[in-house]
């Protein structure tokens, strides 16, 4: 497991009372299907959900926040040389439901990025709210890298948290305060 808290001040703007924190948690496992084509990866996916609950819980004590203070979150996976794309994909529902549920049935669907990659590879992770993906000030990314990972038999799955809008945010649109929170988008 690789933790990394961020808290944002400014960015060229005048200092912000509250800083913004960021935090992600990122799990290397040994990839099962490395090094050749398995056609039912499907087992693993349900096999990962209690990993995605374990890092959601992870995050927050790391943050050292409650999950009513999470405002933005997203996710990735980094698959090691000897694997394939599809291996990544498998994060998508356990680590975005985890999320979801741990915060109190958040709507958004939750952003994700995946790439193959040798060790040190670094990832943008694409953050929206947690309620409405059509809030402009929650666009963000979080760039997250562990070191000396993924190797070739290895994943490194990724979540990534936030408790607020970029620092500095002014580019209009629809505000948190304004969100409906019906379908995940407004």
């Amino acid at each position: 497991m690789f933790t990394q808290v961020e808290e944002l001040f400014h960015e060229f703007g005048p200092p912000v009372q509250v800083p913004r924190k960021r935090g992600a948690v990122c799990a290397v496992l040994t990839n099962p299907f490395a090094g050749r084509y398995e056609p039912n990866i499907m087992p693993m996916m349900e096999a990962l959900n209690p990993v995605g609950i374990d890092m959601t819980r992870r995050l927050l004590a790391a943050m050292r926040v409650a999950p009513e203070q999470i405002e933005g979150y997203g996710k990735g996976a980094i698959v090691g040389s000897d694997g394939e794309i599809e291996h990544g994909a498998l994060w998508h529902v356990p680590g975005g439901y985890a999320m979801r549920e741990v915060l109190g049935g958040a709507k958004a669907i939750v952003p994700s990025t995946k790439k193959v990659g040798v060790p040190g590879t670094r990832l943008d992770v694409p953050i929206t709210h947690i309620n409405a993906s059509y809030v402009r000030s929650h666009f963000d990314a979080m760039e997250v890298y562990v070191p000396g990972a993924p190797r070739g038999d290895e994943l490194v799955y990724v979540l990534v948290m936030t408790c607020g809008p970029r620092v500095h945010e002014r580019v209009g649109g629809l505000r948190a305060a304004e969100i409906k929170g019906n379908d995940g988008l407004r």
